[in-house]
């Protein structure tokens, strides 16, 4: 089962399905719903629905199960599920590289696609202030390189020949190196080495313990704009509250950025609605999306009309009050 999640040890494949999970292996597997052939599910009335399909093909009329995935439990409960399974990889191959700026990171982006295509199996990026700040807070994390850089990426390739891909993955890096697309890389020699860049982005679950009340974001960009968008949201956070730490980093890969703002001087009573206001006004601006991956729950539904047309929207509700006319599932999530 291909997804990777931050919450591996504690997530269900229920509850990924249900929220259409993603991860950090999206660029080669898909999100949860890729990874889904069947389900039963019950509906609020108590109808068991069962179409537990093992076929990759079906198109016999309308596929109603996607209509459960991502529904965030407020269509059905998904009760059992029919998964496609991948194959896992013998060998996998990581490396750190250091770029200049967003340019440098869409150049490696678009090279390393057309050099290890479907080996390609996570494009990780970081921007300074997440792993200054990361590295800083957590003293078991090394840093990647003597000399900072604009961006890091994280890359992996992963296959099914014995060091195939550290060969490949060396080669391309190293292109690109002479070329003068990257500043510096790191290639992981060991799992240790591999664990240890690994360590740096997924210190995520750390952020209580280094910067304390946090405020989250999840969005979704167009990638040729992610660079500008992120100097947009550090600008504008930053102008209204001057001592705030805008944290960035994503599955650029994607088109995933996950934004962490603390404002110090607000101790526990971080601004939530004010912050939200400024980042998802620059998210609308850019066609983007307010959730690429965690779903609108309660906190974002002031601003779902952001990334769905009204239309939209209207057709959701009637889906909503056709299967659950008492609102008895999730109420109140969504909308």
């Amino acid at each position: 089962f291909p997804l990777d999640l931050g919450a591996r040890g504690s997530c269900t494949i229920g509850g990924n399905i249900a929220t259409n999970a993603g991860g950090n292996r999206v660029i080669r597997y898909g999100m949860a719903r890729d990874q889904v052939l069947g389900l039963e599910y019950v509906l609020p009335d108590g109808t068991i629905v069962s179409s537990l399909n093992k076929m990759i093909k079906n198109n016999a009329a309308y596929d109603l199960k996607q209509l459960l995935i991502g529904s965030e439990g407020t269509l059905g409960v998904i009760t059992r599920a029919v998964l496609r399974l991948q194959a896992k990889p013998i060998s996998v191959a990581s490396a750190m590289c250091g770029c200049a700026d967003f340019g440098a990171v869409l150049e490696l982006l678009k090279t390393a696609r057309a050099n290890l295509g479907p080996a390609l199996s996570s494009f990780e990026v970081m921007w300074p202030s997440f792993v200054d700040t990361m590295t800083a807070g957590l003293p078991q994390l090394r840093r990647p390189f003597a000399q900072p850089h604009g961006v890091y990426v994280l890359i992996e390739a992963s296959g099914f020949q014995a060091d195939a891909q550290a060969g490949q993955l060396e080669a391309c890096l190293s292109a690109l190196l002479e070329s003068g697309v990257l500043e510096d890389v790191v290639i992981a020699a060991s799992e240790r080495d591999a664990r240890d860049l690994w360590a740096i982005r997924e210190s995520v679950s750390e952020y209580s313990r280094v910067l304390g009340k946090v405020i989250g974001f999840d969005i979704g960009l167009p990638t040729s704009q992610m660079g500008d968008a992120v100097v947009c949201i550090q600008h504008d956070v930053r102008t209204a509250y001057p001592d705030a730490r805008v944290l960035c980093y994503g599955h650029i890969g994607d088109s995933n950025l996950h934004v962490v703002i603390n404002v110090p001087s607000a101790g526990a009573r971080q601004p939530h609605h004010e912050v939200d206001d400024i980042v998802y006004a620059i998210v609308r601006g850019v066609g983007g999306t307010v959730s690429a991956e965690h779903g609108i729950g309660l906190v974002k539904k002031l601003f779902l009309s952001y990334s769905r047309s009204a239309e939209e929207l209207t057709l959701m509700r009637q889906i909503k009050t056709m299967l659950d006319p008492r609102n008895v599932l999730n109420p109140g999530k969504v909308f």
